[in-house]
């Protein structure tokens, strides 16, 4: 797989979209079911609103919405090329020192590849000058999202119920930059 990420454009919103829902779904179906999932990412993930997020983030300094490529050459047999993975980050809504990570997936496909760790290692290396530190919320339940997390170094810090109800807990992480 190709390391290169580059800025989201607005044409990467259906690619972006696309990998929200089969993330969301191999993450999520067995926690929230199949429907509930279909109806999360219609919301949280409306072209609309991911327009407006890829543009808002491209005129600030504080914020980014990454996106990374899949490689012809190396992708998995009868895999799309283009967009496959996707992050993006504001300022955390209490304290602006501290960056958050309100969105990182890669296509459930090409798990594994390195994709996650591409698209981290690039906020950070591109924030370090605005936030001191970069937080983000997970389902305590994620086993694939805790287990990255924790292996990219970041530290649990607080464990609070979601706002996805249905007695959820997530976890918030957060690592210095």
């Amino acid at each position: 797989m190709s390391r290169d990420v580059r800025q989201a454009t607005i044409g990467d919103v259906d690619a972006i979209h696309e990998t929200a829902r089969r993330s969301w779904h191999a993450a999520y179906d067995d926690l929230l079911e199949a429907r509930r999932v279909d109806e999360i990412v219609d919301d949280w993930y409306a072209i609309a609103d991911l327009e407006s997020s890829i543009t808002d983030a491209s005129h600030r300094d504080d914020a980014t919405f990454l996106v990374i490529d899949a490689d012809p050459e190396s992708s998995p047999p009868a895999f799309e090329t283009g967009c496959v993975g996707f992050a993006h980050v504001v300022p955390w809504p209490e304290r602006a020192s501290v960056g958050y990570l309100t969105r990182i997936y890669v296509d459930p496909d090409v798990w594994g590849h390195g994709l996650g760790s591409a698209l981290l290692d690039s906020l950070e290396n591109d924030l370090t000058a605005q936030f001191d530190r970069i937080r983000l919320a997970v389902l305590a339940d994620n086993r694939v999202g805790v287990s990255f997390y924790e292996s990219m170094g970041f530290e649990r810090v607080e464990t609070r119920e979601s706002e996805l109800g249905n007695g959820l807990e997530e976890y918030v992480y957060e690592k210095p930059l």
